[in-house]
């Protein structure tokens, strides 16, 4: 199992990036979860097998319809075993 901590800057927030997020990570099968920090931006956590961990990192670098991303960053951390994918705030 991988686990990454991440950022996402640009258009993010009110955009439905959370929710779009959230639908992804459960098609995939990763745990974890998404949520807007102050800044703007939104940040996640999310866990898995490595390529659907990937994957989700991959669609965060386009996000939703409405979302306009400028970055994406990540760093692993240690799996915690979470089982399912959260909208927190």
């Amino acid at each position: 199992m991988k686990r990454v901590s991440g950022q996402v800057t640009g258009r993010v927030q009110g955009v439905m990036f959370r929710d779009s997020c959230r639908q992804e990570a459960e098609r995939l099968g990763v745990s974890g979860w998404v949520r807007n920090e102050p800044d703007g931006s939104v940040g996640f956590e999310a866990e898995g097998p490595p390529a659907a961990v990937e994957a989700l990192v991959t669609w965060c670098r386009t996000g939703p319809p409405g979302a306009r991303v400028s970055d994406v960053t990540t760093h692993e951390v240690p799996p915690e075993g979470s089982d399912d994918f959260r909208v927190t705030w």
